[in-house]
């Protein structure tokens, strides 16, 4: 097809065909950042724990008086005994951190005594004995904890400097970035003390409690048996009686010491879907916003593609008298329509990477991925076609002689 009457076309109604390029080169570079956003959010919110989640719920129930005096590691395996002794309970365990938790305490990590600056900032999860099995993590390297390692945290806290952490588990995230390419069981790193700890065993996957507190997401575990006021029991037990076995551990607790109260009793499921709540609103805030971006940049393609039909009535009149076809008049319009759909395009492409480096500047946003480019320009091309479809194919319907009555 000869496109030159196309653009001598164009040149003759510049302001219209600006209007479309704008506007088509806009809804571009807003739409390739707000894909680009939207999978970021999924991303996030798709970031595994490494937990049985469906399994595990958790409790905190610290004593209103922290002041009594009472043998807090006794208390705390006497309420382990309890929980232990409920209906559909398969493991319990005590843990100073959860993932989706909103709190998270992180150490630096050494991989040499005299070092003066950290290697990496892991968080740790400091639990008992049954720790492992509750949160359902799979071992891939090395080792459990053997039942002689685990220390009380008062012990480990009255040794200061001189304690010895006699073994710890890492997650794989955490191994490769010490260890890239080795095996880490066997290893030593220098975290709690100036004693090393040696690696006994590495996990799949464990996530740290939050993403807030930098990249990496490195987490260990450390055999230390932390027996604060609140201090959170977490439960492994059926999917389908995740409810019975929440509400008879808080009744339990609460039996055996009625001065104190539920400050948090979730199961975990919930605790993941409240942590991503704000994200998963983020997104669907975005998809509102590209389709209502891309309605009323098909609709104005509409307004202005029929204004224009409207206006080249006799320029069509002609063609079809000198023996245009419908299809042909139809083919022009979305040519030109595409042409136009390409140069906005290519115009949004450039404001969609100044718009990501301005996000960049502005914000924690990484850099644009060019594959997020040839997704909006499809989109936008798809919907040029759309749009243009019905004012070209009213255009080509209309016989010579109306067309022309005028002239």
């Amino acid at each position: 097809m000869d496109i030159r009457p196309i653009f001598s076309t164009l040149r003759r109604h510049k302001t219209a065909a600006a209007l479309i390029v704008i506007e088509i080169a806009l809804a571009c570079a807003i739409i390739c950042n707000a894909i680009y956003l939207i999978d970021r959010r999924l991303d996030h919110m798709s970031r595994p724990s490494g937990t049985v989640e469906a399994e595990i719920l958790r409790i905190q129930m610290p004593s209103i008086d922290e002041t009594a005096s009472v043998d807090r590691r006794a208390a705390v395996e006497r309420d382990l005994a309890a929980l232990r002794t409920l209906p559909g309970v398969r493991h319990v365990a005590t843990v100073t951190q959860i993932p989706y938790g909103n709190s998270s305490s992180t150490s630096g990590v050494r991989l040499s005594p005299d070092q003066p600056n950290n290697t990496i900032v892991a968080s740790g999860y400091l639990g008992s004995e049954d720790l492992l099995d509750t949160f359902g993590l799979k071992l891939v390297s090395g080792r459990r904890f053997n039942p002689d390692e685990f220390l009380d945290m008062a012990d480990v806290e009255s040794a200061g400097d001189s304690a010895r952490v006699p073994a710890v588990i890492i997650n794989s995230a955490m191994a490769e970035r010490l260890f890239p390419g080795k095996d880490a069981v066997g290893q030593h790193i220098y975290s709690w003390g100036s004693a090393p700890i040696p690696i006994v065993g590495v996990v799949e996957t464990l996530a740290m409690p939050t993403d807030n507190t930098g990249p990496g997401n490195a987490t260990m575990l450390l055999p230390i048996r932390d027996a604060s006021n609140g201090i959170n029991y977490v439960i492994r037990t059926d999917p389908a009686q995740r409810r019975q076995v929440l509400d008879a551990a808080v009744a339990t607790l609460k039996q055996i010491d009625p001065d104190r109260i539920a400050v948090n009793a979730d199961l975990m499921s919930d605790l993941r879907e409240k942590y991503y709540r704000e994200d998963r609103a983020m997104a669907m805030l975005l998809v509102v916003v590209c389709i209502a971006l891309l309605v009323v940049t098909a609709l104005g393609i509409v307004g202005l593609a029929s204004f224009w039909v409207q206006q080249r009535s006799k320029q069509i009149g002609i063609r079809r008298a000198l023996g245009a076809t419908r299809s042909q008049i139809l083919r022009y319009f979305q040519v030109e329509n595409f042409l136009l759909a390409t140069i906005g395009i290519v115009l949004g492409m450039l404001l969609a990477y100044g718009l990501n480096q301005l996000l960049m500047s502005r914000y924690e946003l990484g850099r644009l991925p060019l594959v997020y480019l040839p997704i909006g320009a499809v989109v936008l091309w798809l919907l040029g076609q759309v749009a243009v479809y019905w004012p070209a194919r009213r255009a080509a319907s209309v016989p010579p002689a109306v067309a022309t009555r005028s002239i």
